[in-house]
């Protein structure tokens, strides 16, 4: 029997425990031990404090050591800082921004505007959240400025052993997190996992699938079509091609894939692992495509140069976004049936931004088509 594998917890939630010790203490509160933080979805989370103390009249310094789990990425056992200032106003405000060892943004196509430090969206709300709740916890009645800077002193170094430079994310590493914990698997657990999921739904008389990327884009499938069948969704993550072998050797009829736009494009080009660190999108390539659909030769050179498959939608012109992804969920069905070695296997593809709208049903596609 396989050992369960520990979990962790993301930079996003360890920036959010560092500030929430330093407003603790800031307020009034004893220097806490360990912290309970608001996740991003639902729950809370204990985090150990590393330490934390006052620097000064209204500032104080909180520190966490990021703690990847059994999955450890470039960031595990560094430490992720908070420095939190408290000044008088007139009413509540928190501002976050980024220091030492939190890369700045400077090419468009990232969820972070060019110019501000890289704290994605998700864990940015998730520090206010923490902040809010540790205000409520110690403080209720306060009123005033909350500035909180995230810092990591070994960020420019961790940022060498990630794709930032190449994201044109410079200066250290980003603050992520859409979970706040980090569940790892290990490859032959994933795809056991996958089976046996398609093991259950198959005995459960169940021929149409959903196979999604994670947890975020099943849940924006379910908001979507709410009654859709618990055991029918699977999540997958990186394993395009397994997951097409095992539908098509277990017989399944419909597969839908669950999806955003990064990952559309590498199942468009073929790739049969999707993981950003082994598997890179061929921007040259996406080039040629968009100039086979009559894109101006301009958009073309633009794309070439792009850093993420988000970067390079935003480069479509608003008159080909359409006839852009009809084209990359063609080549993505393609590839998919092709990987199932069933001829039979119906193929659709779902495409979601990453606030949960959809940008492509193909229910839609097929009434437009016929009307």
């Amino acid at each position: 029997m396989s050992k369960r594998l520990r979990e962790g917890y993301t930079t996003g939630s360890s920036a959010t425990a560092a500030a929430m010790a330093a407003i603790r203490i800031l307020l009034g509160g004893e220097p806490p031990e360990q912290i309970e933080i608001p996740l991003p979805v639902k729950g809370t989370l204990k985090i150990p404090v590393a330490h934390v103390e006052k620097i000064g009249p209204g500032r104080a310094c909180g520190a966490v050591i990021k703690d990847g789990g059994d999955d450890p990425d470039a960031t595990h056992g560094h430490e992720i800082q908070a420095l939190v200032e408290i000044s008088a106003a007139d009413s509540l405000r928190i501002e976050i921004s980024g220091g030492k060892g939190v890369g700045r943004v400077t090419l468009p196509g990232l969820p972070v505007p060019v110019g501000e430090a890289a704290i994605n969206p998700v864990p940015r709300k998730q520090i206010i959240s923490g902040a809010l709740a540790e205000i409520s916890r110690t403080a209720p009645e306060f009123c005033g400025l909350i500035k909180i800077t995230i810092e990591v002193p070994q960020g420019e170094i961790i940022a060498k052993e990630t794709m930032n430079s190449r994201l044109g994310i410079l200066g250290g590493i980003s603050i992520l997190g859409t979970q706040g914990i980090v569940r790892p698997f290990s490859h032959a657990s994933w795809k056991a996992s996958i089976a046996q999921a398609l093991n259950v739904a198959r005995a459960s008389g169940i021929e149409k699938i959903t196979f999604t990327t994670g947890r975020r884009s099943e849940r924006f499938f379910q908001e979507q079509f709410p009654d859709t069948v618990q055991i029918s969704l699977i999540q997958v993550a990186d394993f395009f091609k397994f997951s097409m072998q095992q539908a098509g050797m277990k017989k399944i009829r419909k597969v839908r894939w669950s999806i955003f736009i990064g990952k559309l494009v590498k199942h468009a080009m073929g790739f049969p692992y999707t993981h950003a660190k082994d598997w890179a999108i061929d921007f040259d390539l996406l080039a040629d495509w968009s100039a086979e659909l009559g894109m101006a030769e301009e958009t073309a050179k633009k794309i070439r140069a792009a850093i993420t498959a988000r970067h390079v939608y935003e480069m479509v012109p608003e008159e080909f976004h359409q006839a852009f992804i009809r084209m990359l969920v063609r080549k993505a069905c393609a590839n998919a049936c092709a990987f199932s070695g069933n001829s039979e296997v119906a193929v659709e593809y779902f495409l979601f931004d990453f606030d949960g709208n959809m940008i492509y049903n193909p229910g839609n596609q097929k009434k437009s088509s016929s009307s």
